[in-house]
């Protein structure tokens, strides 16, 4: 593959390369720094925004762009709806920032997940450009954002009582309520700018194409640059932990994890020495270490649970001691509840095991 001459990193000489299973990390691990805005190819920049919960930051993309109105930046992936993500972009933007005196010519949504769009229409709106998603990714913001209501819905409660949620954890899950996403995300564009898988597209001087994944999320876009081996991956590759993959309320006869896995063998046909810029993370090298590393991680968890199961049957809360490292407190009981029924949910579809369901409660054993 012939890349451009201007496809070097330019990590200044404040950032120190590092390795760590099989992947290397050309500008090091950078910290926890608000408001920075760091260069890391001609034309493309990185400001990392704080976000609460475990993975603390959100990696967003500045790419040199040009409209009808001239030059400007794609900005890619906003940060959450918080008042403290709101006052970096606007210190960056103000007089004395980074930023000063830029113009975003559109902002591109890798997928609805509140830490990627929150921010979205508000800076939409204040730019007056319009926003990028794929359809599933943009319906799917919509859906949750009309939905939102002050009771959870009988079919959500049905949902939690059939993973074994208790009444404790029901309870907190009610308190609640059931219009948390449209708190964290500012109004969206009533429209906007379809992206679609393999869809070629100018910003600025540069060609992107799109490449779709599934699994963490309905029509994840990322965004590859080929003349200079640049992949802006969102959270379809991570260097360092896998991406959530749940099976939720709303599709509840999906396979996520079988999705997901086809996405990663996906990505695999770009070139092995891609330069990843991920959602979350540092930017590094070996993408095809990291995918072949999340697919084994996965395949290894599906037997141990097959496993698991075929010594009893078992409910999904039954099943993190299997499959995380962690313990599983309440503020993380969402996610690893859909992560586990989206294992379960695999192992019935390859035919592994079998759903019985008993007082309302879902029980997995091995077919």
């Amino acid at each position: 593959m012939t890349r451009s001459a201007d496809a070097a990193l330019l990590p200044d000489a404040s950032f120190v390369p590092t390795s760590h299973r099989g992947l290397t990390y050309p500008f090091g691990h950078v910290g926890p720094e608000q408001q920075r805005v760091m260069t890391v190819a001609e034309g493309l920049r990185w400001v990392r925004l704080a976000v609460p919960g475990p993975l603390k930051h959100i990696n967003c993309w500045l790419i040199d762009d040009e409209d009808a109105r001239g030059p400007g930046v794609a900005l890619v992936d906003t940060g959450m709806n918080l008042e403290a993500t709101r006052d970096d972009w606007k210190a960056l933007f103000g007089e004395n920032g980074a930023l000063s005196g830029v113009r975003l010519t559109r902002v591109i949504g890798t997928h609805f997940h509140p830490d990627h769009i929150g921010l979205a229409g508000w800076m939409c709106a204040h730019h007056g450009c319009p926003l990028e998603m794929t359809r599933g990714e943009w319906l799917t913001a919509r859906m949750l954002a009309a939905d939102a209501r002050d009771a959870v819905p009988d079919e959500m409660l049905a949902f939690w009582r059939g993973a074994g949620w208790d009444d404790e954890a029901v309870e907190r899950g009610t308190a609640r309520g059931w219009s948390g996403f449209r708190r964290i995300i500012t109004a969206l564009p009533l429209g906007y700018r379809r992206l679609v898988d393999g869809q070629v597209m100018a910003i600025g001087g540069r060609t992107w194409r799109i490449v779709t994944g599934s699994g963490h999320s309905p029509e994840h876009a990322c965004l590859f640059d080929a003349a200079r081996g640049i992949l802006i991956s969102g959270d379809q590759v991570l260097p360092r932990i896998s991406s959530n993959v749940s099976l939720g309320v709303t599709e509840p006869e999906g396979d996520p994890l079988g999705e997901w896995l086809d996405s990663l063998a996906k990505l695999k046909e770009l070139p092995a020495d891609t330069v990843v810029l991920p959602g979350h993370g540092d930017v590094f090298t070996g993408l095809h270490t990291r995918l072949d590393a999340l697919t084994r991680e996965h395949r290894d968890r599906l037997d141990e649970l097959a496993v698991f199961i075929g010594e009893a049957p078992r409910r999904a809360v039954d099943c993190f001691g299997r499959l995380f490292r962690r313990a599983i407190g309440p503020e993380l009981l969402g996610m690893a509840t859909g992560e586990a029924l989206a294992h379960l949910r695999r192992l019935e579809i390859e035919g592994r095991a079998v759903r019985d369901v008993a007082d309302g409660v879902w029980w997995y054993r091995a077919a």
